[in-house]
């Protein structure tokens, strides 16, 4: 699975122009490949029984004493992968209409394979420094990607950004790589199970403190890569990148990897009470602040890019809520892999129409004349904003209900993000689809050809029937279970709640709101001033100002009193040593005149000296 979407990125990238022609359908084949191997996998996994759905593969040593290279095949690493390749594998294939007439198209493959390949290895390494490489490989193609059109400053910016920002998490994640060495004796994911971990509480061998400090550390990094709060400033600038990056990083690669790494880290966070309520904190904070963005973005992309954002704070609440969470955060990361990778598609399918314009004030009307991507998009809406039946109906709720159970305020507080999904989604459907064309006069939108309408109709498959095939029945939840924990009681489904029919309610009334405000009434081309809280959202709730205010600024004014300080300290001191050193050279030379009758004058003055000080001493 990680080798052959590797060798694709090194034939393509080594091979150069010669590879033009095919590149593009060598990575989809390899891809592909990766996903029948995840496919047949799977299978066998499924035919052993309960307690033989671990299964390790070692490949050789790599560092001795700390870290073998290794492979673990279980129900979490392999629910993953299926997603990885099997979505990666939808984008690709979508890529070939997208990209065919960029002159550069066989190195952008190149990257998507390399990408896939990292992000396997993140998922099927059996310890934390195998995870941490796929985790840094990660982010360099999320580099290449994201920065890949280079000639434009603000996707070059984009790319640093997000390089940068994830760097910030990455230092979080491998102090708890070193904490958990130095603690446990083991990264391996085998040697550090919930019992090792509780023994180790009970004998003194780790503390409680240690165990939150892990797993904040753990956190940190998580919300670098799924661009939570803190970290969440890059998520949206990475917009710059082609729409099919788009849909990989927020569907099946980097986004994912922080829920997977808390998940995955479960035995750590279940340990320690603390770090386990800050998941849960951080995820609802998130999914709040990512709604309120998604409200006031006019540019489409990034509009879907709050809604990622706000949809993996679902995700990180339900890993912050323990096993039955856990089952409930990756069937909805599954199903959202679906339908976000179909709206970022056929986002790019209006894009492709529309002369690359993403301006949803420029759009209104397009149902007619792109009927595939408009229905594809429309399943997609329906299964984000949790519309009865649809995947998201069974998965998001699922969140709500098992944090009403821990807290009725995070409980509460996810509810009303749901009301919130159903406004911004729904504007953005409005303004798309339906209403006035407002369109600029050279465009002339048409439906995009099968190879990327293809895609979005498997996609589309699934955000319909998936999450019901996932929840009812806990059969995702029982098939995780040798990998993440049994819960005690296996929840049921119950759709009448009063946390179920106030979502329903408020997600109704949101969709309402947006149809007033943008269906029926006239959609301005221009932005409106709006008020306060519109730039509020617009501005990103000043997430950019807040990290300028309290990191750039002070690190500017550090590294100019670093520079004085060297300049007129370190080397004011050196510099001024070596002028004094050299004046006074300077100043000696003078006395060497070279004349026998001044040398002996000077002994004479000398000699006298010495005889007056002797007869001074000897008089006292």
């Amino acid at each position: 699975m990680i080798a052959l979407p590797l060798l694709g990125a090194a034939i393509l990238l080594l091979g150069g122009r010669r590879t033009d022609r095919w590149g593009h359908l060598l990575a989809v084949g390899m891809s592909l490949a990766a996903f029948v191997i995840a496919l047949l996998s799977f299978v066998e996994l499924l035919g052993l029984p309960e307690g033989e759905r671990r299964q390790g593969i070692q490949l050789y040593q790599f560092i001795p004493g700390l870290a073998d290279m290794g492979v673990l095949i279980d129900p979490l690493s392999i629910s993953f992968a299926l997603l990885i390749t099997g979505v990666g594998s939808l984008i690709h294939i979508y890529s070939i209409g997208y990209m065919s007439h960029d002159p550069d198209r066989r190195r952008f493959f190149a990257y998507l394979n390399l990408f896939v390949a990292a992000m396997l290895l993140l998922v099927l390494a059996d310890n934390y420094v195998g995870l941490f490489i796929g985790w840094e490989g990660v982010g360099l193609a999320s580099y290449l990607l994201i920065g890949f059109w280079q000639f434009k400053p603000s996707a070059a910016a984009a790319a640093k950004k997000a390089f940068i920002v994830n760097r910030v998490g990455d230092v979080g994640l491998l102090i708890a790589i070193f904490t958990v060495w130095t603690t446990f004796g083991s990264v391996a994911f085998g040697e550090l199970s919930g019992t090792v971990v509780g023994e180790a509480l009970k004998s003194g061998q780790a503390s409680q403190g240690t165990l939150t400090a892990i797993g904040l550390l753990l956190l940190l990094g998580a919300c670098g890569k799924s661009a939570q709060l803190p970290l969440q400033s890059w998520l949206l600038d990475a917009m710059e990148g082609p729409t099919p990056v788009s849909a990989l990083i927020h569907a099946a690669t980097m986004v994912t990897a922080g829920v997977y790494l808390v998940v995955r880290s479960g035995v750590f966070f279940e340990a320690a009470p603390t770090a386990q309520l800050v998941v849960t904190i951080v995820g609802v904070a998130t999914l709040l602040a990512g709604a309120i963005i998604g409200c006031a973005k006019d540019d489409i992309k990034k509009g879907l890019a709050g809604s990622t954002m706000s949809q993996i704070g679902y995700m990180m609440l339900g890993a912050g809520l323990g096993p039955v969470g856990y089952a409930f955060a990756i069937a909805h990361l599954i199903t959202h892999g679906f339908f976000k990778a179909n709206m970022f598609l056929g986002a790019g399918s209006v894009m492709h129409a529309m002369n690359d314009e993403v301006d949803m004030r420029r759009y209104g009307g397009l149902f007619p004349v792109m009927r595939v991507t408009a229905i594809t998009f429309i399943v997609g809406y329906l299964a984000i904003i949790g519309f009865p039946l649809l995947s998201g109906y069974f998965t998001k709720d699922g969140i709500i209900e098992t944090a009403m159970e821990h807290s009725e305020i995070l409980g509460w507080l996810a509810v009303v993000g749901a009301g919130i999904t159903g406004f911004y989604m729904s504007r953005m459907i409005f303004m798309t689809f339906f209403g006035g064309r407002r369109w600029a006069d050279d465009a002339h939108p048409h439906e995009s050809p099968s190879i990327m309408t293809v895609p979005l109709v498997i996609l589309s498959v699934g955000s319909i029937f998936l999450g019901a095939f996932l929840i009812l029945g806990n059969r995702l939840m029982l098939f995780l279970a040798p990998a993440v924990g049994r819960p005690e009681h296996l929840p049921s489904f119950h759709p009448l709640t009063l946390p179920g029919l106030a979502t329903l309610a408020l997600v109704a009334a949101g969709a309402a709101f947006a149809w007033f405000r943008y269906g029926a009434a006239e959609v301005p081309r221009v932005a409106p001033r709006g008020s306060f809280l519109t730039t509020f959202a617009r501005r990103d709730l000043y997430g950019d100002a807040l990290n300028e205010a309290l990191f750039m600024r002070p690190g500017q004014w550090l590294t100019r009193i670093a520079v004085f300080f060297d300049n007129r300290g370190i080397d004011g001191l050196v510099n001024g040593l070596a002028a004094a050193i050299g004046g006074t050279s300077g100043r000696l030379r003078r006395i060497q005149t070279g004349y026998v009758r001044s040398y002996a004058l000077s002994i004479l003055f000398g000699a006298a000296l010495v005889v007056g000080a002797l007869l001074y001493v000897g008089n006292m």
